[in-house]
């Protein structure tokens, strides 16, 4: 279990820089416009907030990816923390956006399943 479990969160982690990517990097571009349904104008007001919040999903990702790392290198306890506080925050922060944006389910779902596989299978090996 250890094994798939590093692998989803580390896909969890990547989903995560992709998000970053959009949402501070190219948030006013027609494509990332299309993805989260905003037209031009809602882009470019928005533009300050989702920057910030990329970076949020830049964090988690470093922390899960970190933890990754630092279980390869031997340090399961570090390692198992690290990834349960980047994919812990990444699925509750996906609960939030289904409980407040009923609408943005798809997005909620796609931003937390990985997330929540991570832990359902890391919570035994950190268990044992």
């Amino acid at each position: 279990m250890l094994t798939a479990g590093l692998i989803i969160a580390g896909l969890a982690a990547l989903l995560h820089v992709y998000i970053f990517t959009m949402e501070s990097l190219t948030w006013t571009s027609p494509r990332t416009r299309a993805t989260f349904g905003i037209n031009e104008q809602q882009a470019l007001d928005t533009k300050e907030l989702a920057f910030n919040q990329g970076f949020y999903n830049l964090f988690l990702a470093i922390v899960t990816a970190v933890g990754i790392g630092s279980i390869c290198l031997g340090h399961n306890g570090i390692g198992l923390a690290l990834i349960f506080a980047g994919v812990g925050s990444m699925a509750a922060a996906a609960l939030v956006l289904l409980v407040s944006s009923p609408d943005k389910a798809r997005a909620a779902i796609t931003q937390g399943v990985l997330p929540v596989l991570a832990i359902v299978a890391l919570v035994p090996v950190a268990l044992q």
